[in-house]
């Protein structure tokens, strides 16, 4: 095995559950299409999951990032840079806040929230010290770090990891009840993802998030919304809290907030809860860098018209209605929002993986989760035409699926 192959197989071997890779090399991509290294192209249907909301190489990012990297392409935190503030300032508008925090990772972006909420729960609501609880859903993926894999309840992501941090309790997702029941005096906050998405695209009954956000609102406790992937247009509405109109206290984003190029991620709150930082206490040496900060610039101004909005909306409805009207015994369930849509294989219809290999040498590019869950993402510039074309192959290929 050369060194190349040897490389790769490890990335698969690690990151082997959830999020191992298709076996595509690729070579160029452009709006919702992809080249492999042997000149095959594909419908890229797992933006979501590839941070592409606005597709491959959108040129008005692109164009950003150009010309962004003839002036300054790296700062670390010992100099301010002329790009960071009008980003922050536009994101923070976006979400209604008063203040945001750039980081570069939605796993970083997690760990900055959970700290905010900590410090936040020591110095404004009264918490002993080293009591601070967070209470989490069960089914969450919030990234890889020893913190939060502490958390998950996903075994694999756990084993051979511990011991693991303290300060935080399970509930089960969408259960308003068992939210309201774990709230305690040392609660300082509860992360949610609004609909989870490696759980499979799984959206909550409805009222669950206004019931979390009334409890959170009376107890004195930060509700933290990581909408990491499910913001910035990905469920048909700037952020999926939106379906709900609630207003979370912290914002956690991500992924397409760097267009597919950097990787930017961004905690975004009011100053009330951000500022309890102190000088020094927190940071990141590339958080927040003139080419981040140039992208993410473009992605807000981008977002701000709500046209990208409608068209997930309004493309993600028919994507699921057509799926749902097809009416096939290998499915169980058809879930989603806006163009993020959960596909769960019935008893006998063979595995998810199965099915996105299959997909795959039909030209689309499809993700699987937990064992029995199609994943399709498309970007949200995907064409009503190109959304056709992918059903001309999806549908046969769940029809098809079998053990």
């Amino acid at each position: 095995m050369d060194t190349t192959a040897e490389h790769l197989e490890l990335v698969e071997r690690v990151s082997a559950h959830n999020y191992h890779p298709l076996p595509v090399v690729v070579a160029e991509a452009d709006g919702v299409w992809v080249t492999d290294v042997e000149g095959r192209r594909y419908l890229d249907m797992l933006a979501a999951y590839s941070a592409l909301n606005f597709g491959h190489r959108h040129p008005a990012l692109i164009a950003a990032a150009k010309e962004q990297l003839d002036r300054v392409t790296l700062t670390s935190r010992a100099f301010h840079n002329d790009q960071m503030g009008p980003f922050l300032g536009a994101l923070a508008e976006l979400c209604g806040k008063d203040t945001a925090l750039p980081m570069n990772t939605g796993a970083e972006g997690v760990e900055t929230a959970l700290k905010t909420a900590r410090k936040w729960g020591y110095e404004v609501k009264g918490v002993a010290p080293d009591r601070a609880k967070v209470i989490v859903c069960d089914g969450n993926f919030h990234g890889r770090t020893i913190t939060i894999v502490s958390f998950s309840t996903d075994e694999d992501s756990r084993r051979g990891f511990g011991p693991f941090t303290p300060g935080f309790e399970v509930v089960p997702y969408g259960d308003a009840d068992a939210l309201e029941a774990a709230i305690d005096d040392d609660t300082v906050a509860f992360l949610v993802e609004p609909i989870q998405g490696e759980a499979g695209v799984v959206v909550p009954p409805d009222g669950y998030l206004r019931r979390a956000r009334e409890f959170c609102s009376d107890r004195g406790v930060l509700l933290i919304a990581d909408e990491i992937q499910s913001g910035l247009g990905r469920t048909g509405t700037t952020f999926a809290c939106n379906h709900e109109d609630v207003v979370p206290d912290v914002y956690i984003l991500g992924k397409a907030l760097g267009g597919g190029i950097v990787p930017v991620s961004a905690v975004v709150a009011d100053r009330d809860v951000l500022g309890v930082f102190g000088r020094g206490q927190h940071g990141s040496t590339f958080g927040g860098n003139p080419v981040a900060s140039a992208i993410g610039r473009k992605v807000v101004e981008m977002l701000s018209t709500g046209e990208l909005q409608e068209r997930s909306a309004k493309l993600g409805e028919y994507l699921l209605q057509e799926i749902r009207g097809a009416e096939l015994s290998t499915v169980a369930e058809v879930r989603g929002r806006g163009l993020w849509i959960g596909i769960d294989l019935a008893e006998g219809a063979g595995t998810a993986r199965a099915a996105c290999e299959t997909l795959l040498g039909e030209g689309v590019l499809a993700k699987d989760t937990h064992e029995t869950t199609i994943r399709l993402a498309p970007p949200l510039v995907i064409e009503r035409e190109e959304i056709d074309w992918a059903l001309e192959r999806v549908l046969p290929v769940l029809e098809s699926a079998s053990d």
